[in-house]
């Protein structure tokens, strides 16, 4: 945090480490960091008639569903899922089309994990499906 490259003055760089061991620390999330869990996975295929690429920041891979979870930095995060930004919802319905074709015996689900908080939102597949390419 204290290189030069990334310009933080220490308030910042205490700022960030403080919200990260927040995260790691918080018992609610230890699923995402259990061995077996995936971090950056890299995802690319066909969705929508595109052509993807992208990076899951958790991935989650059981018998009986996939978790798909994406780190969000916002300052003062949305409260509620209707005031997501649509760009997030579209990242994260295109992930759940990918892994839906990979996975299809099993249920897809997204979350966003909002740094600020520490607080998990779990995204509806109604508001994923108006959100589809």
């Amino acid at each position: 945090m204290a290189r030069p490259v990334h310009d933080f003055d220490d308030a910042e760089q205490a700022d960030i480490v403080s919200e990260t061991l927040a995260v790691l620390d918080d018992a609610r999330f230890a699923r995402l960091f259990e061995p077996g869990a995936l971090a950056e996975a890299p995802i690319a295929g066909l969705v929508g008639g595109y052509s993807i690429s992208g990076q899951i920041d958790r991935l989650v891979v059981e018998d009986d569903e996939v978790l798909i979870v994406d780190y969000k930095t916002n300052r003062s995060p949305p409260e509620r899922e209707a005031d997501v930004p649509a760009i997030y919802l579209h990242q994260m319905a295109v992930y759940r089309a990918a892994l839906s074709r990979i996975y299809p015996d099993r249920p897809v689900r997204c979350a966003l994990l909002w740094t600020q908080g520490p607080k998990l939102m779990e995204l509806s597949d109604s508001v994923l499906d108006g959100a589809a390419p």
